[in-house]
This record gives C-alpha cells, structure tokens and sequence, in this order.
C-alpha cells in the first residue's frame, strides 16, 4: 500500500494515511461539494488497509468545522476503523478540538458513544 496524502483546501480537510507509520490524520475544514467523490477513495484505502492492518493504528482528527454529509462520512470512517480494531485491538482515535469548541468538543463525544474505539478527546 502507498501514503495517501491530500493537502488540506478551503473545503476538504488535510488527509494523511501513511500505512507504514500506521499513523493517519484528518483536520482542517470538511464541507465538499460533493462528499461522497471526496472521501470514497479514503474508504476504498483504509478498506484495502484493513486487509493487512498494522498491530497499532493512530488516528488522530483535528478538525476545525464538518457539515452535515461529512459527518456522516466521518462516521463511516470511524465504523470501518472499528471493524479493523475488532481483528487487531489496536486502533486508537484522539480527537482533538479547540478548547473553545463545544460544538467539535461534543462531535467527538456523539462519535465515541457511537463505535466502540479507545477513544481520547484533548483540547488545544
């Protein structure tokens, strides 16, 4: 598998899936026009990742704003990387927010009641 790297617009979030470093990092901003062109190749990697996933992932989201339809995407993220930690128990999301920020500081909250992931919020 190769890095997945796509720099971060005034629209879609900075992306990193460095399969080597078993390291991945979603932030900046998420309101595309369309999500689903957007973030499809993410899911068909990290569905080829999970394939031969590594025995500790990190998942780090630093996320400054999301609409409502990358919400849902991000959700769908966060279940397949739930899929991969039932077969390896090492996934770990950190969810970062600005202190400031109920709004994101809450998403994460939603997010980790919804899979069942070691789940870590920290504020910046």
């Amino acid at each position: 598998m190769e890095l997945l790297n796509i720099e971060a617009t005034d629209e879609t979030p900075k992306v990193t899936l460095n399969p080597e470093t078993h390291f991945f990092e979603f932030s900046g901003k998420s309101l595309p026009e369309d999500v689903t062109e957007f973030y499809n190749p993410l899911m068909m990697w990290l569905e080829n990742y999970q394939g031969s996933p590594g025995i500790a992932t990190k998942v780090v989201f630093k996320m400054d704003y999301f609409n409502t339809a990358s919400s849902k995407l991000i959700l769908d993220i966060l279940m397949l990387l739930e899929e991969i930690h039932e077969e390896t128990e090492g996934v770990n999301i950190e969810w970062n927010y600005r202190e400031d920020d109920e709004d994101m500081e809450e998403a994460g909250e939603e997010y980790a009641d919804i899979v069942d992931l070691p789940f870590e919020q920290k504020s910046y």
